[in-house]
This record gives C-alpha cells, sequence and structure tokens, in this order.
C-alpha cells in the first residue's frame, strides 16, 4: 500500500463496475495486457476482453499483472471486436488521432460518466486500440463515441496500459467512488455570520484600527474574505473567542500574566 492510498473512503457503485467491460483490441506486448489488468483490478474493475491478441497467455503478461492473476484469469478471448461488443449496449472507442469523418468526441471524464450512467441498461465497453496505430476506422465505427485523453501536443503518445488507468480512475470516480473528506463541513447561518461580522467591527473599532466615521471597504473586504474561506461552525467559534480575548474593552478586567503567575 503507498501512502496515497486513503484509510477511508466512499464504497463505488458495485453494480455499475461490474458492468463496465475493458477491450484491448490486437494488443501487440504481453506485458500491457498484464499492466492492463493490474490498472483494472486497483480501481475495481475486472471484466476484461483481449480481441486477437498477438500473444496470450504469456508470462510475461502474468508478471505485469502484478497480482491482477484473477483478472488475467477471468479474460475473455474474442476473434473480433463485433463479438466482444454483442451484448454491450454502448461502446466507447479511444483514439488519440483527429478522424476526416466527425463523430462525436469526448474526454476521459465525460466518457465516464457517460458509461457508468449507461450501466443502468447493460454492459458498457470502452475499447483501446494497438500500440502502434490505434483503433482503425472500422473498429471505431462500432463505438457510439470516441474518447480522447487530453495530452501534450508535443508528445501525445500514451502507453497503452497508462491510458487504461487514466480511464479506469475516472470510471472508479464516476461509479460513486470519492475520498472521505474527515469531518463534514457544518455550515454557519446567516444571522451567526452576521454577528460575527458585527463582533469584528466592534473590535476593530475599540482597537483604533477602524474608523466608524469613515470605515472605507474594511468590512466589506472582511466580509468577502470569509466567503471565500467559508469557516464551518467550529471555525466561527474559535474566531468569536479570540476576538473576546483579544477585545481591548476588556483588557482593564484582567490581571497580567506575570501577576496571575505570582
Amino acid at each position: 500500500m503507498s501512502d496515497t492510498t486513503p484509510a477511508a473512503a466512499d464504497a463505488p457503485d458495485p453494480i455499475a463496475l461490474a458492468r463496465l467491460r475493458i477491450v484491448l483490441v490486437g494488443a501487440q506486448h504481453p506485458g500491457n495486457i498484464g499492466a492492463a489488468a493490474r490498472a483494472m483490478k486497483v480501481m475495481g474493475l475486472a471484466d476484461l476482453v483481449l480481441v486477437a491478441p498477438e500473444r496470450y497467455p504469456d508470462p510475461e503478461a502474468s508478471a505485469r499483472a502484478s497480482g491482477a492473476d484473477d483478472v488475467l484469469a477471468a479474460a475473455r478471448v474474442f476473434e473480433t471486436l463485433d463479438e466482444a461488443l454483442a451484448d454491450c449496449v454502448l461502446a466507447i472507442g479511444t483514439s488519440a488521432r483527429s478522424r476526416r469523418t466527425q463523430w462525436p468526441l469526448v474526454d476521459a471524464r465525460t466518457a465516464a460518466e457517460r458509461a457508468v450512467a449507461t450501466t443502468a441498461e447493460g454492459p458498457v465497453a470502452l475499447v483501446f486500440g494497438r500500440e502502434r496505430a490505434g483503433l482503425n476506422n472500422a473498429e471505431l465505427d462500432l463505438c457510439q463515441l470516441h474518447l480522447q485523453v487530453p495530452s501534450n501536443p508535443e508528445y501525445s503518445s500514451l502507453n497503452l496500459a497508462a491510458a487504461v488507468q487514466v480511464v479506469a480512475y475516472e470510471l472508479r470516480v464516476a461509479a460513486g467512488h470519492g475520498i472521505s473528506a474527515g469531518d463534514v463541513h457544518e455550515p454557519v447561518a446567516i444571522a451567526d455570520m452576521e454577528g460575527l461580522y458585527q463582533h469584528w467591527q466592534a473590535v476593530l473599532v475599540a482597537a483604533g484600527f477602524l474608523d466608524p466615521d469613515d470605515p472605507k471597504m474594511l468590512m466589506r473586504r472582511l466580509r468577502r474574505l470569509f466567503n471565500r474561506a467559508a469557516p464551518d461552525r467550529v471555525e466561527v467559534n474559535i474566531l468569536r473567542g479570540a476576538l473576546r480575548a483579544l477585545d481591548p474593552r476588556g483588557l482593564p478586567n484582567r490581571k497580567p500574566k506575570d501577576d496571575q503567575a505570582e
């Protein structure tokens, strides 16, 4: 487990994940098949389909799977993409190149959201092409959407397994997985925020920092500051407590710390 693994997270929709299929067409390197299986398992995907792989099964695929052997063992192999997609209600093909014929083109996040939503109707396939040339036009014609991963235009080559990892991550997020944010933010009522602003103004006037006859934009800027910060109830209570402690009008009623120590 790496130090980026969350201690707690929301559970994704298991039905959606089960109906998401990763299809690799004409994979040329077995290591990429294994690495793709690993990328899938890390994100909770298990349905791997291979269309006419050049070398599979192969020891290199198992070695690169790094523990995702169950995904490899369950992988199905088909001769054609038509067979691999026969029971799918939606197929999204990955394409790094611009095509002469215009086709609905989406990024990975939009594609993942569409894919997960459509799993309510049946299996959805995310189709990846060959390492050297990707999917050909006939294969892309079988897909209702085309997906592109935004990349550096000066070096846009994305490894097959890396592309699967990017898309698998977006699929998991779209399926309802989110990093636990810890304590839930407790909103503060407008009346309580107004009380905080009035408290600030009273203390700033008492301290001589704010001239009530010429306030300029000070209080408005403080409002903007707190609106951006969106403090929760605990934080507002801390601020009110700090203002009471710093209020110069209360200083004469408190003994200095040195006196208290004696």
